[in-house]
């Protein structure tokens, strides 16, 4: 293979490759926990918390930042799921490029 046809194909990679990323960037994940909902961009850009007020005893705000917490770190699991799984294949066993 000539280094022109190599230079194509890497570019076409690099291509792909910040295409599956704007993707990743602009999908919307939603983590939950119990009656704490979270809407997390793919930046890790938190979007939207809602809490289902009928659900929690004003006394119990230290357990309603503990759900918060878990419902973004849900959230955040799946971008770090989705980003392996569109970019694994482009970093062949490199983790921490994206």
């Amino acid at each position: 293979m000539n280094i022109q046809a190599m230079m194509k194909q890497a570019q076409k990679l690099q291509k792909d490759m910040m295409k599956a990323k704007e993707e990743i960037d602009n999908t919307v994940f939603t983590g939950k926990s119990s009656f704490v909902t979270v809407e997390v961009k793919g930046t890790k850009e938190v979007q939207k918390v809602k809490i289902d007020a009928e659900q929690i005893d004003k006394d119990d705000i230290e357990m309603l930042e503990d759900m918060i917490q878990v419902a973004i770190n849900d959230a955040n699991k799946q971008i770090d799921e989705e980003t392996e799984r569109k970019m694994g294949k482009y970093t062949k066993g490199m983790p921490g490029l994206f």
